[in-house]
Formats: C-alpha cells, structure tokens, sequence
C-alpha cells in the first residue's frame, strides 16, 4: 500500500495546480472582460462614464505668429471648441508658433546649441491647457488644420491650477513622445495618438512642438481631453511593458530618475572602493574629461557613483563649463540647484529656460546659486522662466559681471520694473526681451549703458510707447549692432526707420514683420537697402505697400541677402527684373494671409 500514497500525493498536487492556473486565469479574464466593457460602452459603470471636455484656458505658451493685443493666430485660439476643423488652410481663428523649418537656425541671430542636450529632448516650443474637471486620461486628441505634424510631447500634471489649496508636490508625466516625423500631407486631421495611463487625474495638458521638418506654419484648432473621473482598471495588455516605452527619458522615470532621485544622484557619495581603477590610472587626466564630456547630465551624475576617480572626474568643475537644464525642466528644484553649486564654480553658459515653473525653483533657490556659480557667467537662457521677479533681476545684475548673452523671452511675468537692472550688464552682446513688459524709460537706459550690444529682440514688446525713440537711440548708441527684432512694433515711422540705418551699417538682419505704419512710397525700404548693404535677412511681413522698386534696390544693393520675407505683399509682378531667384524651399504659397507670394531664401 505505500507505493500508493505518494502516487495520490502527487495527483493531488498537480489537481491543485490546474485548479490555481484556472482560477488565476478566471481572473485575468475577468478583469479584460470588465475593461473592455468600460471601453466600448462607457454607460456601464456611472462611476467610469468617459468625459470628453475642450480646453477651458491657455495658461502657458512660449511663443506665438500673433500679436499680443489681437486673437489673430495666437495660442488663446486653443481654447474652446474648434473654430475651423474639419475645415483645411490658413485661418486667423488658429493658433499658430513664431517659427517653423531650419531657416532660423541659419538667422545671424541664431545661437550656438548647448553640447550635452539629450538626444530624446527636440522641443522648441510649448503651450499648456487647462480643462475644467481633472480626470484620468484615456485620449488626447489635437486638431490640426495646417501643416500637421509639429506636436512631438503630450504631458500631464498632476497639479490643479483652479485648486485654491498648493499642492505639497507636482508630478509631470509624459503621456505621449516621438521624435520629428515628416508630415507630406498639408490638410487638416484629428491626431490621436496612443496614450499611456497614469496613476493620477489631471486637468493640465501640456504640448511641446518641434516645427523644424515643417514646410510652413502649422496651425493648431483645438485639444480634445477623453478621461475617466475613477482610476481606468488595468487591463493585462497594458500592465505589459511596451517596447516602444524603452527610451531614455522613460528609463530615468524607472529607475527613479525623477526629481527626488535625480537629486540623490547629484548629492551621491556612496562609491565602491577598490584596490586600483583598471586602465582608467594609465590615462592622462585630460583625456578622460575629454571622453566624459559626451556624456549627458544623468549619465554624469550615474558615473560618478561608480569609483572615486570617476566621482574626481564627474564633479570636476570644467565638465559643467556648458550646463543645459532645460531638458529637465520637469525634475529641476532648489535642491537640484543646492546639489550642483559645488561642480558649477566655473559654469559660463547657463541654460534654465522652461524651468522652475509652479513653484519648482524659488527666487531665495536661484539666488543662492548665482552667488555661487554666477562670476564666470557668459550667458544665461532663461526663457519661459516664470519663477523670476525683480530681485532675480537684481542678483544676475549684480552677480554676473561678465554676463554678455541673456534671454528673457517671453517671461511675461516679470514686472516693468525689474529691466532696470539690465542696465548694469553693460558687457551685454545679446538681450532678448521677446513678449515682454518692458518699458520705454527701461529700455532707453539699457541702450544708454549697453553700448555693446550686437544682437537685439525686442518682438511683441507691447509697453514701449514709440518706437521711433527706441529707433534713435538704437541709431545713436548701438554702433556694434548686427541683428535686431523689431517684430509686431506697430509705431514705428519712416523717421526712426532713417536713423537706426544711419546709425547702425553692420546691420546683417532686419525684422520689421507686421510694421504696419512703414510705407513704402516714403523711400524708406529703398533706403534701407542703400544702407546696410551686408543685410543677410530682412522681414517686411505683411506690408502690403512693399513694391518692385524695393527689390530692385534690394537686388542692387544687400548681394548678400539670403532671407527674405514679403508675404503679404500684392505689389509685386512676378515678371519684374527684380534679380532676385525663388528658393525651391519656399515655393510661392497662396494662402489667406499672405494674399499673394512669399520669397525666402535666396541663393
């Protein structure tokens, strides 16, 4: 009889298997069964009825083709039901970016990139929304009516901006990425792309934009958010890793590369000892900085972790001389700041664009790092930064003597106020105050004490009062100026037109878009041409006073004129001896803003 019993033994174990496999089975079922139940009928469950809402506002964007004043072409288009889709073309109901291609890379302008960029961050440009009930998303959908192809981010947040309680901590989570993608189609279409579940609702939706494959403008109509009130059930096909999930930026999410995690990785001291360091001892100094400056900045801060001549290496100061934070815009706070002074003595360019936003980076955080890492400052990007106020103005004026490079662009938040401190940085070559609220009396003291400027943008800078002045100034001042932005600067005359290209001849790039009170029969652009032969590019966008005899004196006169942009304009005859050559890479467009033909580049 005991042969018998381990025989039963052994039925009974495996009967007892296949009862737990089924019943786990069961279950599974169940659950993709209750999911799919949620999906196709959303009446199901009251609890997890989907609700599809349009954005309520645009609370954040970093540029926009409209003016300030006006709903034409700007990103408060967004809000709202769509004014125009399914419809295709060129509306001013839209909400459209500044930029589009690779053309204002190759401006005079144009900044050098930052090295150390992570591959995975091609944002340009962003623009946040709000809806009215935070919810966990299932759908994003983004109408695009021209152009389509530019959305390359969608992230949520997990703050409630109408919440009248802060928030102890913001969470960003990206639901959607892609690298650029060329789009052949120019017409309209509902992108949906496949989004990824979060453990969070959220009410804040933020699209980041890379235009650089663009033919032309894209134009945006409205942003449709699908959720569920409930947190969805996870069905078993989504708890399962997507490989198209594995990049880098989702990796650091893995690990525990968010803000508080990458903050122990700049802050880490815990390294392995060992007896030697392999061939690492037998290479000179420099090269081993040279191989460690292609690294990223997470991928520094991991290797530093690694042995105590690499933490030497990776904490060395001249590894952060090019520091760009703004890929991390998400994870920077104090604390990240408080952890890198000690590598960032030497730090010369600084980029803190998009960051310290909701109250990431205070201003007592980024005042005590300048004090530390500011003296070596050459240049400091902070566009989009909307945690500065006055006294950060104060602290760069005070604490980057050497500063020749700062950008303010479209830090709306700043009070008129704070650009006095601009004065002080008389070493200044480059200023940028696009979408700002500077004003006259600021300005004219910045160009007073700033004699060296040589590149300046003062586009959409709707407090100043008259242009004219700033012209002369500019004239007066600013012999050294090369490149300067004068976009949407709507009272700007014939006169300060006069005196700016007297007073400034190595001019190489000229904005007047939308300057809409030049004309054209003044002899004003005929002058420009005679006077600033080394103009590069010249925007006269939408003047529609523009004429033949202006090209000829720019064909004449600016040989070395590569940019040029006359949309707009129904003056011109194409049959004209202007001597200029159409660019097969801006064809003539017949759109409802142009009301014509647009010539940009030449060759």
């Amino acid at each position: 009889m005991s042969p018998v019993f381990p025989m039963l033994t052994v039925l009974t174990m495996f009967y007892y298997i296949c009862l737990r496999r089924r019943a786990r089975t069961a279950t599974r079922g169940e659950m993709m069964n209750s999911h799919r139940t949620i999906e196709s009928n959303s009446r199901a469950s009251p609890l997890n009825t989907e609700v599809v809402q349009y954005a309520k506002e645009v609370v954040d964007f970093s540029s926009h083709y409209g003016s300030e004043n006006s709903m034409s072409y700007t990103m408060w288009n967004l809000a709202g039901v769509p004014n125009v889709f399914p419809s295709s073309g060129d509306f001013t109901q839209t909400a459209v970016f500044r930029t589009y291609g690779t053309w204002w890379d190759q401006c005079p302008s144009a900044s050098l990139p930052f090295k150390r960029t992570p591959p995975n961050f091609q944002s340009q440009d962003y623009v946040e929304l709000t809806f009215e009930q935070q919810v966990y998303p299932t759908a994003v959908h983004v109408l695009e009516t021209y152009h389509p192809g530019a959305v390359i981010r969608i992230l949520a947040c997990s703050a409630n901006p109408y919440s009248p309680i802060p928030p102890a901590e913001v969470r960003w989570e990206i639901l959607w990425s892609e690298r650029p993608t060329k789009v052949n189609a120019s017409q309209a279409r509902q992108f949906k792309p496949c989004i990824k579940q979060i453990n969070f609702p959220t009410n804040l939706i933020r699209l980041e934009i890379n235009s650089s494959l663009l033919d032309y403008y894209t134009e945006l109509d409205a942003v449709v958010l699908h959720g569920t009130k409930d947190k969805p059930v996870l069905s078993l096909k989504t708890s399962l890793i997507d490989m198209n999930d594995l990049e880098d930026e989702d990796y650091e999410e893995k690990d525990g590369c968010g803000m508080d995690s990458l903050n122990k990785k700049f802050s880490s001291t815990a390294l392995r000892e060992g007896p030697n360091n392999g061939y690492f001892d037998k290479l000179p100094y420099e090269l081993i900085q040279l191989i460690l400056n292609h690294l990223t900045l997470p991928d520094l801060c991991r290797l530093a972790q690694t042995c105590k001549l690499l933490n030497q290496h990776c904490c060395d100061p001249l590894q952060y001389i090019h520091l760009n934070l703004q890929p991390y815009w998400a994870k920077l706070n104090d604390t990240s700041l408080e952890f890198l002074q000690a590598r960032c003595t030497l730090v010369q360019w600084l980029n803190l664009s998009w960051t310290g936003n909701r109250g990431f980076i205070s201003v007592a955080g980024f005042s005590r790092f300048l004090k530390v890492c500011g003296s070596e400052l050459v240049r400091l990007e902070l566009s989009c930064s909307h945690f500065l106020n006055e006294t950060c103005l104060e602290i760069i004026s005070e604490m980057c003597p050497n500063l020749q490079d700062l950008n303010l662009s479209s830090c709306d938040k700043l009070p008129p106020q704070a650009f006095n401190h601009i004065a002080k940085l008389c070493s200044l070559k480059r200023l940028v105050l696009y979408r700002t609220k500077v004003e006259q009396t600021a300005l004219l003291s910045i160009l007073n004490f700033c004699s060296e400027l040589q590149h300046l943008s003062l586009g959409s800078c709707v407090m100043i009062e008259d242009y004219d002045v700033i012209a002369s100034m500019i004239g007066a001042k600013c012999k050294k100026l090369r490149t300067l932005d004068l976009w949407r600067c709507k009272d700007i005359t014939e006169k300060g037109i006069a005196e700016l290209a007297s007073g400034c001849p190595l001019l190489e790039e000229l904005d007047l878009g939308w300057c809409p009170t030049l004309q054209s029969s003044t002899g004003c652009f005929a002058r420009l041409a005679r006077q600033l032969p080394n103009l590069q590019k010249l925007f006269l966008t939408a003047n529609r006073s523009v004429c033949d005899t202006d090209i000829e004196e720019l064909a004449c006169n600016c040989t070395r004129l590569r940019q040029l942009d006359i949309l707009g304009t129904r003056m011109i005859s194409l049959t004209a001896p202007h001597g200029l050559v159409w660019c097969p890479e801006m064809p003539c467009v017949s759109t409802v803003r142009n009301e014509g033909w647009v010539t940009s580049p030449r060759k």
